[in-house]
């Protein structure tokens, strides 16, 4: 195996400046094709590979952003992730990833192990440990530390940062309003607790929507469901005690369980009972019937993100202060089988 070398080597070899080293491994204009060619050949020849840690001791960067998802499971995370990624591809920054698995601990463990100097700034949705304690010391070290980060769709008011989200209250007043104008009276929501920032505002426009019908608000069809343990024995009770026509969930996998239920019990999905759910994954387009979803558009939440992020890292390397943004994605109702038109 061929011996690593160095910049200086590489500019001694070829009777050039280091400087004009540096510039050619990043293809600048200021120089010729030729000398770029040259170069980059006597590099990968001689398996020259950048210090990355002198690098960013030397510039203050790292050109590396965190990012903090509570769960790969969800296919919304999923996405985000894959639009912060493409983002930050695209204007030369490298991702790191943590999954917090709804843990408070690991979430501040993973804060800390990136904070060292690791990236330059983090996207992070707040877990559900994080949420239940409103406990926020973490984030707040780090803006003690100056190191800029987004929060998106869990956030909190408590923190002043970038923040990205959806209207969670209108969104479910949208979804609510369809089964409204489609004559459902008997609406059901499942939800998880309250303490969730997302559950939260859905409930709000839930609630909205059966009031500005005049219709009441039975709290007998509102079903809370822990986020990490689908209990089964608690939703069969809920369906067997409460006369429904229609569902609103939080989520995709609380809305095709559900349906797939009533289903087995001889329901029929949409014409004796409708359901909409959260997210527009692959759960939502392979249920048998198709579910109706209101899409969070994932992947565009994951570029807004990054963009702010990567906006406001390169705004403090230049000295530019910059009010906090919060970026509002509109959610958009995909109609599908579960639903009537």
């Amino acid at each position: 195996m061929r011996r690593k070398i160095t910049l200086k080597q590489i500019a001694r070899e070829l009777g050039v400046s280091i400087s004009t080293v540096s510039k050619a491994l990043n293809n600048s204009k200021e120089i010729s094709e030729d000398t770029i060619q040259k170069v980059q050949a006597f590099a990968k020849l001689y398996n020259y590979r950048p210090n990355n840690l002198a690098i960013s001791l030397k510039s203050n960067r790292t050109k590396n952003i965190g990012v903090i998802i509570p769960d790969i499971v969800h296919y919304f995370f999923t996405t985000v992730f894959r639009g912060i990624e493409q983002y930050a591809k695209m204007k030369g920054y490298k991702v790191i990833t943590y999954v917090s698995d709804e843990s408070l601990t690991k979430e501040v463990i993973n804060m800390e192990l990136l904070s060292n100097g690791s990236v330059d700034g983090f996207i992070m949705a707040l877990s559900a440990e994080t949420q239940k304690a409103n406990d926020f010391e973490h984030l707040r070290r780090i803006e003690n530390l100056q190191i800029p980060f987004v929060l998106f769709d869990r956030v909190t008011d408590e923190i002043d940062c970038d923040k990205v989200l959806i209207n969670d209250q209108e969104a479910a007043y949208m979804a609510v309003t369809k089964f409204l104008d489609n004559g459902r009276k008997k609406i059901a929501l499942i939800t998880t607790a309250e303490y969730f920032s997302v559950s939260h505002g859905r409930e709000k426009g839930y609630r909205q929507a059966l009031r500005s019908y005049g219709l009441p608000i039975q709290e007998d069809l509102i079903l809370r469901l822990p986020i990490t343990d689908l209990d089964a024995e608690v939703i069969h009770t809920f369906f067997d005690k409460n006369d429904i026509d229609a569902v609103l969930c939080v989520n995709e996998v609380f809305a095709v369980y559900g349906m797939n239920l009533v289903q087995q019990r001889g329901v029929k999905v949409p014409e004796e009972m409708e359901f909409i759910g959260f997210t527009d994954g692959i759960l939502s387009k392979y249920a048998k019937p198709g579910l109706t979803s209101m899409s969070q558009h994932g992947f565009e939440m994951g570029v807004m993100a990054a963009r702010l992020l990567i906006d406001r890292i390169e705004s403090n390397l230049r000295k530019v202060e910059k009010p906090f943004q919060t970026e509002i994605i509109a959610s958009t109702l995909v109609e599908r089988e579960s639903t009537l038109n």
